[in-house]
């Protein structure tokens, strides 16, 4: 865990003004929609910093901070890769591309996302809540 978290400007300065927005977009909307604690750390081999969503020892996804860009991680088990295959059609064909390319590990698919900037968005909070429904108001 990190001592001192990383400023939007740390972090604005370490991934650029255009991967900024989605950052900020994606990071809101992990806050307001679910009830997960962001638990910092540096990025290790991975990244500069990462900030994974957890409750109760359960990752809803991950977001590592690179030079230029960051990449969001969210695993799928099966449930969630059935509910991927059911809405395939409502996702870019980059984000198709990259789940049919993604390997299968025994324990679901590691779909590492690269975002630089806003044009996946919509995309990832798609992926996202496929993993975990939003909150109820």
């Amino acid at each position: 865990m990190l001592e001192k978290v990383p400023t939007k400007e740390d972090i604005e300065n370490l991934i650029g003004s255009p991967a900024i927005e989605a950052w900020s977009d994606l990071i809101s909307f992990v806050e307001s929609n679910y009830n997960f604690d962001p638990v910092w750390d540096d990025g290790g081999k991975y990244s500069v910093w990462e900030v994974k969503y957890r409750r109760s020892g359960k990752t809803l996804c991950a977001f590592y901070a690179k030079d230029g860009y960051f990449t969001v991680l969210i695993v799928f088990g099966k449930a969630e890769r059935e509910k991927f295959d059911l809405a395939r059609g409502d996702f870019s064909s980059e984000v198709v591309e990259l789940y049919d390319n993604t390997h299968q590990y025994h324990d679901g698919k590691w779909l590492w996302v690269n975002v630089s900037d806003i044009s996946l968005v919509e995309d990832v909070k798609r992926l996202i809540m496929i993993k975990k429904k939003l909150k109820k108001a």
